[in-house]
């Protein structure tokens, strides 16, 4: 069909072709001679010879030669191109008659007459009927001529007869007045340069017709020749050029038509000024060569026109087919992408939200790809159309428009069959929850039947009645049949759904079984009869292992009294309540635990609730509002301060999105039959948590956007067609809150579960998730740190971040007098890094929401390596001290609260005792490089290393308990001047030591209170590596040992196990191990004899001092956390 169809468009155009080729061949084969008037005008305007009009008595033209005095000065050339051009005009029938030659010499000579005559007969270029000479009309020359005519008659020998008129009327006997000019006494009207003009006009037509049949011509032979294109924009370009050509040449056939009627309508003028005046032959010849012309380039534009029309429909039916061949793999592939997309469907749900939540994706699917099957219907109903009006490429348009409507009956009938599966995995899960609410009820009702009042025959009757009643409920929970499950929900059993199902039917077995139970036994009570004897609570059902409350019981206590609980729930207060009651009077702890395990169960469920609807409102604002942002018929809407601003506004909620959907929420789900291990899954994606802290850091831009932007109407149009109530900033939010929800799911979880195997699990989680808060707090902190020039990361980890008053104390001369005494403090606040502790001023907060962040102006920074702590100031017990550089700065620092100061004195000395640790590592490395090979002492079986891990061991659990600073005396002091009654002191001393006892850096060695009480006690003396100088002797050394007197120097190098220490004597060159305890005593004994003075103590205490001071950094996480 499609084929004939081309063929029979193809012949019709062939046929409409050689119509109009064979009217653009008559028009060009118009003889249209060589030389026209334009080109001779200068001659013709002479006027030496003309063609009036006038005809002879048969119909010979007329030629008339007027008296021209200066004939013989014309130059050959233009007389033969006068000749040729007025002999070509008569038409070929008129001027194979002959022309006539009127000559008029009546004012000239006789020479002259003769050269003129010879002239013409020489060079005249067509055939001559007869020569009229009017001779000169003087007497002399009149007799002069006839005597010369005669004598000399050969010279004038032509074809023609010759004649010699003598006036006027006898020319008139040869032709008639009427064929004559006035000037030749005749009445035929001629106007020489009317002639001229006209002549023009009508060759200029002429030739003008012929070039616009050879436009057409050649343009016709293009549109005949022409391929058709295979895609659109190809053929939209041919149609394009083609339609343009078109336009021009149906333009310049107008214009030739306009310019023939024009020149027509001037040959007509004359004529019509009366009926006397009749027209001569030229201009009956000229009217006919232009109405000729007229006709038949009207009858070229008609054969163009009719070809133009089927050429055109051609390209355009081309063009339907390209567009409707571009659509359908458009529309195609399309529906390929739906009908994967609906085939990755295969989910059947793993609970009644989860199917519902499946549903409504589906509903969405189905939504969003309506306008695909759309198209694809309306694509094909265009083709259709195109059938009906017999397009040529029927045959190639049919099938396509039948596999349009069979894609779309499928990708219909996939949704619709997966709407069913769905459907009835919404009606098998309805029935699961409901025998889970069955079996929970249960679980309820047995828990909150008091044991005490169940020994009392009413009290067992009434219970027994809330038994039997709540057995005849189900029927309409419970599963009646496995087998009939497997029967009826086959196509959606898959493997896991069928565990499921079984252990809800094991579940429900095993709570029938337990109602079975205790309506047995309250049937006993009830039917038995009253005896005179005390009454015995019936023997229970699982023997108690421990006469004492169980941990449980104990546990299920201290959640009914315990207040400030995170969930405010009904189904809470309920079941602790009818837990706590039923409680009473019980010794054994199988209710509670069973109790327990519900509430369990009822804050996960709230978790996978809440994290399944959140997952769902982010996927709403990605699709609802970020995705529109790139859809190009939202871009009107969208505003220029919102351009290219996605990424601001949205920061990296497509990345939590994806973690929580693809990841978190799959995994939170195995946990729904074992809640209390769910802290196992935070632990395991506790890094994947980190994406908080970024778009927690993003948000003030995103606020800060939002509310420039918020009045756009791209976000009125979205919420709209989301019908959402809240605005996008609502949303925008979200991610913020579920962060801090999860730590308060896991403390409830975690009063749930104190007794269960993930109890640990979930304390480590509670604590991780409240450290990412930290970080995530202190790094909003961080961001907005302005003016300091380094980079803030190479400063460590920030530890601790808040606000305190500060008063400074500086000591550096007299550059610094007006820093000696500030009475009114400075508000600074503070930022602990690893390596450094920052002062800054913190800025007012404007704007709203997170506008009001607050902003911190950057003042000074302190090295950590420099850095030290007085840790108790007189007659405050919020303010500590932090010096640097041997006091050269002191900054005394007022804590909000006397817990915070705590905190951070506990923080800093964390960093100050890590530094120091390192610092010992560093200088016993130093030492055992020093000494080449150590004698060990008899009693040492192991290595000297181990008494240092022992002191590491100490020092670390020390930093266990930061904030416990009772009773804490500080560490050591700065060593003083020897006192009278202490005999041993290092000999190095900084001049400007506190008085306290509360002051210590890095320098010094940090002691805890038990520590000091311990030494105290037994009156050693703490000591480190370094060299000493000896002031007394050592007396209980034996014969082997080491000998140690007056005024040497040693060294102690390392210390080993035993409380030995092994000692180089500088002086004597000898070394061994000596008990630390002779040391100690010589040391810190009173009135011992001699004391030992270390000269690189203060060497030493300025390298420890300058390599581990510490930084401050940000406190403020933790207020904002216990806030």
């Amino acid at each position: 069909m499609t084929l004939s169809l081309l063929s029979l468009l193809s012949r019709d155009l062939s046929a409409l072709w050689l119509l109009l080729k064979t009217r653009t061949d008559e028009i060009m084969h118009y003889d249209v001679s060589p030389l026209r008037a334009a080109d001779i005008q200068d001659q013709l305007q002479k006027r030496f010879a003309y063609l009036s009009g006038g005809r002879g008595q048969d119909g010979s033209p007329v030629i008339t030669f007027p008296d021209y005095p200066a004939f013989g000065d014309v130059p050959d050339k233009e007389f033969q191109n006068v000749m040729t051009y007025l002999t070509s005009i008569p038409s070929l029938q008129d001027a194979g008659i002959g022309f006539i030659l009127v000559i008029d010499r009546r004012q000239d000579k006789w020479t002259s007459v003769k050269a003129s005559i010879l002239r013409i007969a020489a060079s005249f270029p067509a055939n001559l009927q007869l020569v009229l000479v009017l001779r000169p009309t003087g007497f002399f020359q009149r007799t002069l001529s006839d005597l010369a005519f005669r004598f000399n008659r050969d010279d004038f020998k032509m074809k023609v007869p010759v004649i010699m008129l003598s006036s006027v009327p006898e020319l008139h006997s040869y032709i008639d007045k009427s064929q004559l000019t006035e000037d030749l006494g005749g009445t035929l009207d001629y106007c020489h340069s009317r002639w001229l003009c006209r002549r023009t006009a009508i060759e200029s037509f002429a030739l003008l017709v012929k070039q616009t049949a050879q436009v057409l011509q050649a343009f016709g032979t293009e549109l005949a020749e022409t391929e058709l294109p295979n895609d659109v924009q190809s053929t939209s370009s041919v149609l394009r050029a083609h339609t343009e050509k078109k336009d021009r040449a149906k333009e310049d056939m107008r214009l030739a038509l306009d310019e023939g009627r024009s020149v027509l309508e001037s040959i007509r003028e004359p004529l019509g000024r009366g009926p006397e005046q009749s027209p001569n032959q030229d201009q009956l010849d000229s009217q006919s060569t232009v109405q000729r012309l007229l006709a038949q380039l009207s009858e070229t534009e008609a054969a163009f026109d009719e070809f133009w029309a089927k050429h055109q429909r051609k390209l355009e039916q081309c063009l339907q087919l390209r567009h409707f061949e571009q659509d359908f793999r458009e529309v195609k592939a399309a529906l390929d992408v739906l009908a994967q997309k609906i085939a990755t469907f295969t989910d059947v749900g793993n609970s009644l939200a989860h199917v519902e939540h499946l549903l409504k994706d589906l509903a969405s699917f189905e939504e969003k790809s309506s306008a695909v099957t759309q198209r694809a219907r309306t694509l094909a109903l265009e083709g259709e159309r195109l059938i009906e009006l017999k397009h040529y490429a029927v045959d190639s348009i049919r099938p396509k428009c039948h596999e349009l409507h069979q894609l779309c009956d499928q990708f219909a009938a996939d949704v619709g069959r997966r709407r069913g599966l769905l459907g009835r995995a919404l009606d098998l899960h309805g029935l699961l929850e409901a025998s889970m609410k069955w079996c929970d009820e249960g679980i309820y009702l047995l828990a909150s039947q008091p044991v005490d009042k169940c020994q009392a025959q009413d009290g067992a009757e009434a219970a027994l009645q809330e038994v039997e009643k709540f057995l005849e409920t189900r029927a309409e929970n419970k599963i009646q049949e496995l087998s009939k499950i497997y029967q009826d929900y086959e196509p959606i059993l898959t493997r896991d759904l069928l565990e499921h199902v079984q252990k809800v039917f094991r579940k429900q077995e095993s709570v029938e079984e337990m109602f079975h139970r205790r309506q047995a036994s309250l049937k006993k009570l009830a039917a038995k009869q009253t005896r005179p004897v005390q009454p015995v609570a019936p023997r229970p059902e699982a023997p108690a292992k421990s006469p004492c409350p169980s941990p449980g019981i104990r546990r299920g206590s201290e959640i009914h009294s315990s207040e400030g609980s995170v969930l405010r729930r009904g189904p809470y207060r309920r079941a602790r309540s009818e837990v706590s009651e039923g409680r009473q009077g019980r010794g054994r702890s199988t209710g509670d635990e069973e109790s327990l395990a519900v509430l369990r169960r009822h804050v996960m469920n709230e978790l996978l609730d809440t994290e399944r609807v959140y997952v769902e409102e982010l996927l709403c604002i990605l699709e609802g509002y970020a995705a529109e942002m790139d859809n190009p018929l939202m871009t009107h809407l969208i505003s220029t301060g919102l351009q290219n601003k996605k990424d601001v506004l949205f920061g990296n909620m497509e990345e939590i999105y994806h973690f929580h959907n693809r990841i978190f929420l799959r995994e939170l789900e195995n946990y729904i039959d074992c809640p209390e291990l769910v802290g196992r899954c935070f632990l395991e994606r506790m890094e994947q948590f980190q994406v908080y802290e970024k778009y927690c850091q993003n948000k003030p831009r995103s606020e800060s956007l939002w509310r420039q932007c918020s009045d756009c109407p791209f976000f009125q149009e979205c919420q709209k067609k989301l019908d959402h109530k809240l605005s996008l900033d609502s949303y925008l939010l979200k991610p913020v809150q579920r962060i801090t929800k999860y730590q308060l799911l896991l403390k409830e979880m975690l009063k749930y579960s104190k007794s269960c195997e993930g109890a640990e699990d979930l304390q480590e989680a509670l604590s991780s998730i409240l450290g990412i808060l930290k970080a995530v707090n202190d790094s909003m902190h961080l961001i907005a740190i302005t003016g300091y020039e380094g980079n803030l990361s190479d400063l460590g980890k920030l530890l601790m971040q808040g606000s305190f008053s500060v008063w400074t104390d500086h000591k550096k001369g007299h550059a610094k007098v007006k820093d000696l005494a500030r009475f009114k403090p400075m508000q600074r606040h503070l930022f602990l890094h690893e390596k450094a502790v920052l002062f800054c001023k913190k800025r007012e907060e404007n704007g709203e929401g997170y506008e009001k962040a607050p902003s911190y102006s950057f003042k000074q920074s302190l090295n950590m390596t420099a850095v030290g702590i007085t840790e108790n100031v007189k007659g405050d017990a919020k303010k500590f001290e932090i010096w640097y550089n041997a006091r050269e700065e002191v900054y005394i620092v007022q804590a909000p609260t006397p817990e915070i100061k705590a905190a951070w004195v506990s923080e800093i000395r964390k960093v100050l005792t890590s530094q120091l640790q390192a610092c010992r590592e560093a200088s016993q490395h130093r030492a055992l490089e020093q000494s080449h090979s150590l004698p060990l002492p008899a009693p040492a079986g192991t290595s000297p290393s181990k008494g240092n891990t022992k002191d590491v061991r100490k020092l670390e659990e020390r930093k266990t308990d930061p904030l416990n600073l009772e009773g804490y005396v500080g560490p050591a002091p700065l060593p003083r001047p020897p006192e009278k009654d202490r005999g041993w002191s290092k000999t190095s001393n900084p001049p400007e030591a506190p008085e306290d006892n509360d002051g210590w850096s890095s320098a010094e060695e940090p002691v805890n209170s038990s520590d000091a009480e311990e030494e105290g006690r037994a009156g050693l003396r703490k000591l480190v590596p370094g060299k000493y100088t000896v002031t007394g002797l050592d007396e209980k050394g034996g014969p082997d040992a080491l000998v140690l007197r007056s005024g040497d120097e040693v060294e102690l190098v390392q210390e080993g196990d035993e409380g030995l220490w092994f000692v180089r004597n500088v002086s004597s060159g000898g070394e061994g191990w000596l008990p630390a305890r002779n040391l100690s005593a010589l040391l810190g004994q009173r009135g011992a004899p001699g004391c030992l003075s270390s000269p690189e103590s203060s060497a030493g205490s300025a390298l420890l001092s300058a390599s581990s001071s510490c930084s401050e950094s940000c406190a403020a996480a933790l207020a904002d956390l216990q806030g």
